[in-house]
């Protein structure tokens, strides 16, 4: 069976089908354009598991299609790898309605977007997402960028696909490391959004790490239904779509501070939420019970609770170049209350003192 969720933002409407056997099924590509030109940009990881697959399928509605595999990794979400991407298009004459499909994890999903709105100002594509990730959170609401050295996610753009196709199958060849790193970000929508949904995932978790595709059609559709909803209220996150930054001012942060790809994006996003949460309580938002629930989920879940001490100056330097920051203030994502989240300042005390528990946890 099929699921679909659909996204609006008043300015573009699209559906994310969630099931099993998706990218061998006509029904998953009818009503996109069949153009001369088509690109899958995917990995060299992911490539021999799926392109082929994918691309008989496509073969059909496109007479030139060709596949581009990019370097794998979070290290490689740079400029010569996103330029790679012009180059494959620019040598094959790709025009104005070439359809890109994007077939990978966040990275790929991210080059993808930005390249296809970049390309000619603009060109159609598809998120076809691989890893539990990029199928609850990074391949819905058209956020696209590469990375800087100097920050995570600061080059890019705002561009909506025509689609996104996600199919639990390829979520059996994915490394159990990244799909524990993919809970992180289902985890996220249950103290922002849906205490419920948080009960569920402390029941279901087993489940979900045994990869039982029912539990994992649960989790992809209610993440997808939570974002949609966000995303279709502030596109552009001149507002609430911020709450969906939950653990990212952190994460980001380590990230950065490690080098790209030393941890999971997950992985940092997941330490993230536990700081963001305890430094909820330390401002009176939420009872120190929320803390040892989050802990010990994301124990069960196998992410660290402990964060790379870089120093208190370090994580304020870099949390400085935060896109939510605002005249040079740290604002951080927290929790008002379980299942409720705003954006707000903290005074350096206390987040000296969530950093310091952090990394001593």
């Amino acid at each position: 069976m099929t699921l679909s969720v659909p996204v609006d933002t008043g300015v573009a409407r699209y559906d994310i089908r969630i099931g099993a056997g998706l990218l061998n099924d006509a029904a998953s590509w009818e009503g996109l354009p069949s153009s001369r030109h088509a690109v899958i940009v995917t990995n060299t990881t992911i490539a021999p598991l799926w392109a082929a697959a994918l691309a008989e399928r496509l073969a059909t509605r496109h007479a030139e299609l060709s596949i581009l595999e990019l370097p794998d990794g979070e290290a490689h979400k740079d400029w010569p790898a996103l330029n790679s991407i012009f180059d494959h298009l620019l040598q094959r004459g790709c025009d104005r309605k070439t359809v890109l499909y994007a077939l990978g994890g966040g990275v790929v999903g991210d080059m993808t977007g930005f390249a296809a709105g970049c390309y000619m100002r603009g060109v159609p594509f598809v998120q076809v997402p691989t890893t539990l990730l990029a199928q609850v959170d990074s391949s819905v609401g058209g956020k696209t960028a590469i990375n800087h050295p100097l920050g995570k996610n600061m080059i890019g753009l705002f561009n909506q696909p025509l689609r996104v196709v996600c199919d639990l199958d390829t979520l059996k060849t994915l490394p159990h490391r990244e799909l524990v790193a993919g809970l992180a970000e289902v985890i996220k929508y249950g103290p922002i959004a849906d205490p419920d949904y948080f009960d569920w995932l402390e029941r279901e978790l087993d489940a979900l790490l045994a990869r039982d595709v029912p539990a994992l059609a649960h989790a992809v559709r209610r993440s997808c239904e939570i974002k949609a909803e966000v995303v279709g209220q502030d596109e552009r996150e001149a507002g609430v779509r911020a709450i969906l930054n939950f653990g990212h001012t952190f994460g980001h942060a380590i990230e950065t501070a490690l080098g790209y790809g030393q941890w999971l994006h997950g992985e940092a996003v997941g330490c993230g939420m536990l700081m963001a949460t305890d430094l909820s309580v330390q401002l009176g938002l939420l009872e120190s019970t929320a803390y040892d629930r989050m802990r010990a989920l994301l124990q069960r879940c196998g992410l660290p609770t402990r964060a790379p001490d870089l120093g208190l100056a370090r994580y304020l330097e870099l949390m400085g170049r935060d896109k939510k920051a605002q005249e040079g203030e740290i604002r951080f994502v927290v929790l008002d209350g379980w299942g409720r989240a705003a954006v707000r300042s903290a005074p350096d005390a206390c987040v000296a003192q969530v950093i310091a528990r952090a990394t001593e946890a």
